[in-house]
């Protein structure tokens, strides 16, 4: 296990119906491909060893004494691996006969599942043939002359790593034994299944696994039978998915002639962080288990030295993962922020509202809220104030975007400059104007918040805040300067966040063609608090990105340090598979300790922060999702920063 991620496997072999040793031939191939593959863990299909479709051929003994004997084939063929090996065969115990999943590894046979529910209804007939695991009344089953331990309630367990196993019909009940055995602890739950081919079926079933990984807050790993079973009344043709917290990681093609296998990893530290952030969960727990129901069964992991690199992908903005959804994801971001200053200016019963236009990123967002909050609301634009206050640093490109934004949305536009005013300041206190110093810096951004404040005690209207997640993240604003409003839309979203939304309303030209060509500009626009002169050409001189790190990077380590609660070793480790050929090793960790030393020396400004809505799974509100001391100490994490290696 490499960094908290189990690899796992779902395979498809071919089959021939009651060929048990030409079953386990096919098995072992894919067997010797997972090992080869640094995979872990590996189910197979339903009956994988005789085949789903035997009929009453099930009822023979010579065919289960053949599935015996090739499952201690099996055992013996793979003894050098170490893959934890999961296949589907029929097992009797005295009279009955079980449909069951056998656990195996490094040429020991671990254990055995038997079904819970069998499927007796349409095409399938189970209760033809087999018991339910209700019917088992031993513990143990006799296979090739070994006590093998059986039942329902098994978890196999590697410190602190447990599985589950379930098969087929077992997830399609209300309540389902994968659903027990996750509240017992099991972090992934395998299922071996013969789900034959239907119109709809498939996407009825991937929207099932997918569900149930996400109540369960667990991983799901799912295969089912493929060509070579019968197809006298039914079609199977292959099926496998493997699912972590209602996320599909694989999926396996359908209707491909071949023996397949889908691979990847289960994030066991992200499921056990969910689970212990989650009260319901818990308290579900504590609901549906009882001390001494549970048979727990010693299994092997790799060390992290000896596991391979994971396989899946890592996002490199997991705030906008590229999975086809961008779009969606943007215009839903845009929806909240609307749908939550609409609630606001209602509750107050304003008309009006008041905010700062720089031309940079984050206010030109605000004030698209802002248009379309008053949009929704019926409200005049005219009763947005939008207030561009050009000062020592400002640039001509910014002031021009400013200027052009405002006159193309039909916004009442006040343009005031600050310089004089902050010159002054600089008299009364006696600073020097020369040394262009935090002083020199902060001082434009406190007027500026000033002046907004003063007008929007004349409007009767709230200030709308235009700071981002990002900043507030890393404390980059100025304390009751730009740190401060009555509302603040973009705290919920990360700066990466900002740029795509901003650049999808460009391109569904949602606000007019000519504003669209303006957003672009926007977009295209190096991000500057502008605080610092200007080129003698106007153009920007101070780029924040070259001073507290590039806002890819950060977010990233945000997403995972706040929603996963990932230790700095995994984020690092993450992101350099994330960012391989972008960023060096030695670049990210450099960002990463800047990240953590801001996050934890600027708390004292997010516990005062203004309101503003949630709209992603990271939050830094102090009265929502996140309390932290404001004089907390970074040592540890920062100490694990410095012993990073290239390498981890």
């Amino acid at each position: 296990m490499k960094h908290g991620f189990v690899k796992v496997a779902a395979a498809v072999p071919f089959v021939r119906v009651a060929d048990c040793i030409y079953n386990v031939e096919r098995i072992e191939a894919q067997v010797l491909e997972a090992q080869e593959k640094g995979v872990e863990i590996i189910t197979f299909p339903e009956l994988c060893i005789t085949g789903y479709t035997c009929g009453d051929l099930f009822l023979k003994p010579f065919l289960i004494n053949q599935a015996q004997k090739a499952l201690l084939q099996l055992a013996e063929r793979t003894a050098h691996t170490s893959v934890l090996i999961i296949v589907g065969m029929p097992i009797q115990i005295g009279s009955q006969l079980f449909n069951a999943a056998v656990a195996l590894q490094s040429g020991k046979i671990l254990g055995a599942i038997p079904k819970t529910y069998l499927p007796n209804y349409r095409e399938f007939q189970e209760a033809r043939w087999f018991a339910p695991a209700r019917d088992l009344q031993l513990a143990t089953a006799q296979i090739g002359g070994f006590d093998v331990p059986i039942g329902h309630n098994v978890l196999f367990r590697s410190g602190g790593v447990a599985v589950g196993i379930e098969i087929c019909e077992d997830m399609w009940t209300p309540y389902t034994p994968g659903t027990r055995l996750a509240l017992y602890g099991a972090q992934i739950i395998f299922n071996l299944s013969a789900s034959n081919e239907l119109v709809g079926k498939n996407t009825y079933l991937r929207s099932l696994i997918s569900g149930l990984s996400s109540q369960n807050l667990c991983g799901y790993v799912y295969a089912s039978v493929g060509y070579g079973e019968s197809t006298t009344d039914t079609v199977f043709t292959g099926k496998a998915f493997i699912a972590e917290v209602g996320k599909i990681l694989e999926e396996m093609p359908r209707f491909v002639h071949e023996e397949r296998m889908i691979i990847s990893d289960i994030d066991i530290s992200r499921i056990d962080y969910d689970r212990m952030s989650t009260n319901s969960f818990n308290e579900s727990v504590s609901d549906h288990t009882e001390r001494g129901k549970l048979m727990e069964i010693p299994f092997k992991l790799r060390s992290q030295e000896q596991s391979y690199d994971i396989d899946r992908k890592i996002e490199r903005n997991p705030f906008f993962p590229c999975n086809g959804t961008e779009d969606e994801r943007a215009e839903e971001m845009f929806d909240i922020q609307v749908c939550a200053l609409a609630q606001r200016l209602q509750f107050i019963g304003a008309r009006h509202a008041v905010l700062g236009i720089s031309g940079g990123l984050d206010s030109t967002l605000a004030l698209l809220v802002t248009v379309a909050t008053f949009d929704f609301l019926g409200l005049p634009r005219e009763g947005i104030i939008a207030v561009t206050m050009p000062g020592l640093g400002t640039s001509n490109r910014t002031k021009s975007n400013a200027v052009r934004l405002m006159e193309l949305l039909g916004v009442t536009t006040r343009t005031i400059d600050i310089t004089e005013a902050c010159l002054q300041h600089f008299a009364v206190i006696g600073h020097n104007p020369k040394v262009q110093d935090v002083v020199y810096e902060n001082t434009q951004a406190r007027e500026r918040t000033q002046i907004l404040m003063d007008l929007a005690n004349r409007y009767n209207a709230p200030v709308v805040g235009t700071g981002d997640l990002s900043e507030l993240a890393l404390g980059w604003c100025t304390y009751n300067g730009d740190h401060m409003s009555m509302y603040s839309v973009n705290a919920g979203v990360p700066k990466t966040a900002v740029q795509i939304v901003v650049r999808y309303l460009a391109k569904t030209r949602r606000f007019g063609d000519a504003l669209s060509e303006v957003l672009h500009s926007v977009v295209e626009t190096p991000i500057s608090p502008e605080l610092k002169p200007a080129s003698d050409a106007g153009e920007i001189t101070q780029e924040t990105e070259a001073l507290v790190g590039p806002y890819e990077l950060h977010d990233f380590f945000l997403y995972n340090f706040l929603g996963y609660g990932y230790e700095p070793s995994k984020i690092f480790y993450l992101a350099r598979m994330a960012f391989e050929g972008k960023y060096e090793p030695e670049m990210i960790r450099r960002w990463m300790k800047v990240f953590y030393s801001r996050f934890f020396s600027q708390q004292y400004k997010r516990n005062c922060m203004p309101d503003g809505p949630k709209v992603s799974r990271v939050s830094l509100s102090p009265r929502g999702d996140w309390r932290m001391p404001s004089d907390v100490s970074a040592r540890a994490w920062l100490t694990e920063i410095d012993q990073l290696q290239a390498d981890c």
